[in-house]
């Protein structure tokens, strides 16, 4: 009976190492998962963050256009025609 005891023994000890190993491996799956959470938040700011600039940038790039540089004058000629457009047809609605 001995070497039966001492297989249960060694099971026992065997599956406690388990649900040591199970209790270790959750924690880390629930860390990792804070960590995804936080990374996808960082991820939405930085990405509006980007659009706020890239508005940013569109805007400085026309009122540089306007105050003389040559350097993009196409490009906010091209607005101004495509805001002049817009108000017509506001107008034309308005009119109707």
């Amino acid at each position: 009976m001995s070497v039966i005891a001492e297989i249960i023994d060694t099971l026992e000890y065997k599956v406690e190492k388990l649900f040591a190993k199970l209790k270790g491996l959750e924690k880390n799956n629930q860390e990792l998962k804070s960590e995804l959470i936080e990374a996808k938040h960082t991820i939405q700011q930085q990405s509006e963050e980007i659009e706020g600039l890239k508005k940013q940038y569109e805007t400085l790039k026309i009122a540089n256009s306007l105050l003389g540089s040559n350097d993009n004058k196409r490009d906010t000629k091209l607005k101004i025609n495509s805001l002049i457009r817009e108000i017509d047809h506001c107008i034309a609605q308005l009119s109707d």
